[in-house]
């Protein structure tokens, strides 16, 4: 007979828990009268912000980089991370930080809106170490493309 398995638990951490209770918040806020993109630039700030050194580092960078090649893409914080979305509000790219949910390196997204297909398969997220300049010449290229 097999072992019993725990099944109390909901299969979440604690910080996927706490990452879908700030989306929670960001769509309840999203609702509301008078919401500006202001807002939602200082929201993604704040979240740069709060991030450990390494990851603050990459994200001021990438936020740079993403606002100065898709200026029509509209910052927002998304599961509490800084998020572009297009004209429909759908998000096109998106950055975790590695503290977030203690992984070794941040990650760069791509989300289904993007422009990205090449055939039958291709990246959606890419890992990031570092800030480098060959670095930022893909983000570049790959902000473009998911825009086009």
């Amino acid at each position: 007979m097999p072992a019993k398995t725990d099944t109390s638990s909901d299969g979440f951490s604690a910080d996927e828990r706490a990452a879908m209770k700030q989306r929670a918040a960001e769509l309840r806020s999203e609702g509301k009268k008078g919401a500006r993109k202001a807002d939602a630039l200082q929201a993604v700030l704040d979240s740069i912000a709060a991030m450990a050194p390494d990851d603050r580092d990459i994200a001021e960078r990438m936020h740079a980089t993403v606002m100065s090649t898709a200026p029509g893409l509209s910052p927002k914080t998304w599961y509490g991370m800084p998020a572009y979305a297009n004209d429909d509000g759908k998000v096109i790219v998106f950055f975790k930080d590695a503290g977030k949910f203690k992984t070794r390196y941040a990650t760069l997204g791509f989300e289904e809106a993007a422009n990205l297909d090449d055939g039958p398969m291709w990246p959606t997220s890419y890992a990031l170490t570092a800030w480098t300049p060959a670095v930022e010449k893909k983000v570049v290229e790959l902000v473009r493309a998911a825009v086009s």
